[in-house]
């Protein structure tokens, strides 16, 4: 079973706890060998959902958005960020040199083109740019691909 990540970035550390156990959740009684988690490993859900894998004992996949995607993540993660892609198993990437609302878009039709489902930390909100949460949801609904969204009851993003 292959499933990718979306979701919301910047969430409160009372959301964050709440998300992280909900991921690790929906992991349960999934066969570790037959895992494969497929991400963009962006700060937030992206990692969280990555980690998560690893530690149920399945394999990573990563997504790159654009050649600089990375520098374009925040500082504090840039470690995480890179522990996370040298434990891949594989890696995809678009072509795109600039890591913006377009590449990032890219890089998630991509995810979701390689995965038979989607986890998608969302609050049900319209996005709030181009290429947000709610953008790779409808474009994977469109696709035909099952999404199965895990947001808090009660939870908000700011």
């Amino acid at each position: 079973m292959r499933i990718g990540i979306t979701g919301h970035r910047g969430l409160p550390d009372h959301v964050e706890e709440r998300v992280r156990l909900a991921l690790a959740e929906a992991l349960k009684g999934r066969t570790p060998s037959d895992l494969v988690g497929v991400s963009c490993i962006a700060d937030g859900p992206d990692a969280w959902f990555a980690q998560t894998v690893l530690d149920h004992g399945g394999r990573l996949e990563v997504v790159v958005p654009a050649e600089a995607y990375r520098d374009g993540l925040p500082d504090w993660h840039h470690e995480v960020y890179d522990d996370l892609f040298r434990r891949a198993s594989d890696v995809y990437r678009t072509g795109l040199a600039g890591s913006d609302a377009q590449a990032h878009m890219a890089g998630s039709e991509l995810l979701v083109g390689l995965v038979d489902e989607v986890f998608a930390v969302w609050d049900g909100h319209p996005a709030r740019g181009y290429g947000g949460t709610a953008d790779v949801v409808a474009y994977a609904r469109r696709t035909g691909v099952p999404v199965r969204v895990l947001w808090p009851d009660g939870a908000t993003r700011d």
